[in-house]
């Protein structure tokens, strides 16, 4: 899972990376919103933790701002404001889920592994498509039934396709997420990686959309 944060006090930012480092989440910290992705394309997350009170405005302008865009991306809003008037307009304005400052690192943990499952249309902690079960907390896929034997690149990349079975998910946001805290992982690389889990899920589950990216079938 690799997550943006975009929060501008110091303390809690570099805390949060740390907490959420601990617990096998990567993610990438910002401190203004000018300094954050404005269209889909550069949004190459799996969520957002969005402060209401940055330096330079309002995280609920940045997220009214990607609605409008069309960017999906689920978003987390923290903030140390607990007033019911600011949860109503961040859930209202597009928000997927709001924490109040300050918070247990289990529950944020909770929280994110919630509005992901939401997102993948799972009602659980383990994923059904079909004949596929994909645990994403205890790093499992089975097919059938029979466990797969899966390189970490092979489950996050598995991972990454089952977010939205049926949907294209394209090269350049799954180059990143599975290079998360470096260079966006070579399509040559990435090509490696996908022949290699058709082998092991078969070959027509992962459609390949020509120039565009990939898709799980369902």
């Amino acid at each position: 899972m690799h997550i943006l944060i975009i929060e501008d006090d110091l303390d809690l930012g570099f805390a949060l990376q740390q907490s959420l480092k601990a617990e096998g989440i990567s993610s990438e910290w910002l401190r203004r919103l000018a300094d954050a992705p404005r269209v889909a394309a550069d949004l190459a997350y799996d969520c957002a933790l969005l402060d209401i009170s940055l330096p330079d405005g309002s995280g609920l302008e940045l997220l009214a701002r990607w609605r409008r865009a069309g960017v999906t991306l689920p978003v987390i809003m923290i903030t140390a404001r607990s007033a019911l008037d600011d949860r109503l307009a961040g859930l209202d304005g597009g928000a997927d889920d709001f924490i109040i400052k300050p918070f247990a690192t289990a529950e944020l943990v909770s929280r994110l592994r919630a509005v992901l499952r939401r997102y993948a249309q799972q009602a659980s902690g383990m994923w059904n498509i079909g004949d596929l079960q994909i645990e994403p907390r205890g790093y499992k896929v089975r097919l059938g039934g029979v466990a797969l034997e899966l390189s970490p690149r092979e489950f996050h990349l598995m991972l990454e396709l089952a977010r939205e079975p049926g949907v294209v998910v394209l090269k350049g946001v799954l180059a990143q997420r599975l290079e998360p805290l470096g260079e966006a992982l070579d399509f040559s690389a990435l090509e490696v990686h996908v022949s290699n889990l058709r082998r092991k899920i078969g070959a027509q589950r992962i459609r390949t959309v020509r120039g565009v990216g990939y898709m799980l079938a369902v």
